[in-house]
């Protein structure tokens, strides 16, 4: 007799079969999971288990249990297979990951991979899309997402698509797969490969494992997703974001919408337009004199950027410039219920520091060649690390440390380039495996460790948020690091050799970005990749924006920040006591209703840049915003999608807003010249 549970409407069943090791049921519909498929010891073999034994369900998080089931695999006794399976109360989606060991090897016999994780029959579907989140635009120079439908005759003709999201529908209902990994175009590790007779097989391409991988050690597949919704794929897409937003990551305080400041723009500003030097500001009196500010302007989180240590490895405080250490900025930051931020880069440790002494043997090497030591910053040169070594653990402690001794929550990680490393004493191959499968596995892992560091660190300091900068391609982008931390998506957008320009427009820019002045450029760029809270929440996608007079640049820039994105950089002290009072007032309504805004779905009229662009936030209270960018003058109205809460306040006396008998509001902005509006429901 087989297992089942069920978790709200869910049911899930537990067979051990070959063709269905296990079962998911929702709203009339199910998914069958047939047994992974694994080549070991020189054989494929279905990892089917004839019979599933629970061994124990446990509450992981708030709403989230943590159920295991194992077996012994029929085909090879030496083999036992772990399901680990998540529900949530409230969501219909489940997460789930194997562990496979026993006295076995992996192996690679055709020199590919030869893993087949699951298949889905997909004859059912009327319609099928794919869902990507790694596509890099290189026009506004950031990661945007790709939401494409797949022609049915893609199965005969043996398609394979990149995901990690593909999507099925018919005329009652839709469902959902994924698999929680990244990487960019065309560099895929895991794909849906189609076939004939309308299934769907998730397997691995490259770098999954490793020729040779002793099963005693133990295999952990990644985490993988499904779920079925009522309706079409807009009900799909609001079911699925709000289950990465509650119930995907236990480190909830990656999705809380805080204000954060950086003050990596001022520096940068100093370098390329004052003709200084990066580090010249980072000292105690100017980031006195800007928290004095940003507390003013209602930011939550403030963040020194590089150069706040003495050097990378150590990970302590500069005291050339930091004389009292960093006790005088957490003295003035606790006084106004600021939170600490600070900079790191988890792949560099200086030539003298502690951990360069203790793992010498972990530098990234490739064809045999050791990491050179190069610069950081203007800070002592630095090694390149392997994240896929007995680094990581050092590293992981080692921010650990900074929380106990600096009090620092918020960690911004830089310079995670996804390739580059194929030493074969690591955790990614060896002396017998080739150069290509220790680079493979190295950039199939290297995500995977950074989501331990951070499980690692959020164990003991819960309310911890690691940051990964993407600004740049080449990174490890999809939905594993989004299970346990969030993205730094855009810095200063496209460069001049983006457009072809190879002089970098001399005397104008920082450095050779072009989108670094005040005006509606900048933010209008940043609002590209909103798409992405369609399926993922903007929360998840800090952004920063300017602060910088005129009045008119505030506006759009404060209106584009609240949709989600939630960043600020700048030359703080610079802003006049107009636009610092400006930004309190404004902040002061956002926060009010930024929890709402964060759960809404967004409603979006027109396109980034059309005359009006209108974004819709408002969550099923009826709290939110409105937020209104035009480049033209004129008068425009909007009828809100959602009912909204009767307490209203506006940026200006020029919006007009009547709740309408229905509780719908409707809005009318009149604009004398371009710019933005916003209206908050639910402030007081």
């Amino acid at each position: 007799m087989s297992l089942k549970i069920s978790s709200g409407d869910i049911e899930l069943q537990f067979t051990g079969k070959d063709s269905e090791l296990w079962s998911y049921g929702r709203a009339g519909g199910k998914i069958s999971i047939p047994a992974p498929v694994f080549e070991i010891d020189g054989h494929r073999i279905s990892l089917s288990a004839g019979k599933l034994e629970k061994i124990s369900s446990k509450n992981v998080f708030s709403g989230v249990t943590e159920h295991v089931f194992e077996g012994t695999v029929i085909a090879n006794s030496k083999l036992r297979i772990s399901l680990v399976v998540r529900t949530a109360e409230n969501s219909p989606f489940v997460r789930f990951r194997y562990l496979v060991r026993g006295e076995a090897r992996i192996t690679r016999n055709s020199g590919r991979d030869s893993i087949s994780y699951f298949s889905l029959d997909m004859k059912a579907a009327d319609e099928i899309r794919e869902v990507r989140l790694s596509d890099f635009d290189e026009l506004i120079h950031s990661y945007v997402p790709s939401e494409e439908n797949v022609p049915l005759h893609s199965f005969d003709n043996s398609m394979t698509l990149m995901g990690p999201i593909l999507c099925g529908r018919d005329s009652r209902r839709s469902w959902l797969c994924a698999y929680e990994h990244g990487s960019q175009p065309p560099f895929r590790f895991i794909e849906f490969a189609l076939t004939p007779d309308r299934k769907v097989d998730l397997r691995a391409v490259r770098g999954n494992c490793f020729n040779g991988f002793d099963l005693r050690k133990g295999y952990e597949t990644v985490w993988f997703d499904i779920g079925i919704a009522d309706g079409g794929f807009d009900d799909l897409a609001k079911e699925w974001r709000e289950f990465v937003l509650r119930w995907m990551s236990p480190n909830s305080a990656s999705r809380t919408p805080y204000i954060f400041y950086n003050t990596w723009n001022f520096q940068e500003r100093h370098q390329a337009w004052d003709k200084g030097k990066y580090l010249d500001f980072m000292n105690e009196a100017r980031m006195l004199e800007e928290i004095e500010v940003a507390h003013k302007m209602g930011i939550d989180v403030f963040v020194l950027d590089t150069g706040w240590y003495q050097k990378t490895g150590d990970w302590e405080v500069n005291m050339k410039t930091f004389p009292r250490g960093l006790g005088p900025i957490r003295e003035k930051l606790s006084k106004y219920n600021m939170k600490l931020g600070l900079w790191f880069s988890p792949t560099h440790a200086a030539m003298t520091s502690r951990l360069t002494k203790k793992h010498g043997d972990c530098l990234m090497s490739w064809n045999g060649k050791k990491s050179d030591a190069y610069p950081i910053w203007e800070t002592e040169e630095s090694y390149s690390y392997c994240l896929c070594s007995n680094y990581w653990e050092s590293f992981a402690d080692e921010l650990i440390r900074c929380v106990k001794e600096l009090g620092v929550t918020y960690f911004k990680w830089d310079a995670i380039g996804q390739f580059g490393c194929d030493d074969p004493h690591h955790f990614h191959g060896g002396p017998d495996n080739t150069h290509e499968e220790r680079a493979d596995c190295y950039a199939f892992e290297q995500v995977r460790y950074m989501s331990k560091i951070i499980d690692r660190v959020c164990a003991a300091c819960p309310e911890a948020i690691v940051d990964f900068d993407i600004t740049e391609g080449h990174r490890s982008v999809g939905l594993a690091f989004l299970a346990s931390g969030k993205y730094f998506l855009i810095n200063n957008g496209p460069y001049y050799r983006s457009f072809d320009d190879p002089q970098y427009a001399p005397g104008g820019g920082m450095s050779s970005n072009i989108f670094v002045f005040p005006g509606p450029a900048r933010p209008r760029l940043c609002r590209h990749p909103l798409t992405f809270d369609r399926w993922i929440p903007s929360v998840l996608f800090l952004t920063h924006f300017l602060p910088d007079d005129p009045e008119s640049s505030q506006l759009i820039n404060i209106a584009s920040m609240i949709l989600g994105q939630n960043g600020i950089w700048g030359d703080l002290p610079k802003i006049s006591p107009e636009g610092v009072n400006l930004y309190g007032r404004l902040l002061g309504y956002y926060k009010q209703v930024r929890d709402d805004v964060t759960s809404a779905y967004p409603v979006c009229s027109g396109f980034v840049g059309c005359n009006p662009e209108i974004h819709e936030k408002i969550g099923k209270s009826g709290k939110g915003v409105v937020c209104a960018f035009t480049d033209n003058g004129g008068v425009y109205r909007y009828v809100t999608a959602s009912q909204v809460d009767s307490k209203i306040k506006t940026s200006d006396d020029s919006v007009k807003v009547k709740i309408l008998k229905d509780g719908h509001a409707e809005l009318i902005f009149s604009f004398e010249r371009g710019g933005a509006k916003i209206a908050f429901f639910g402030a007081g």
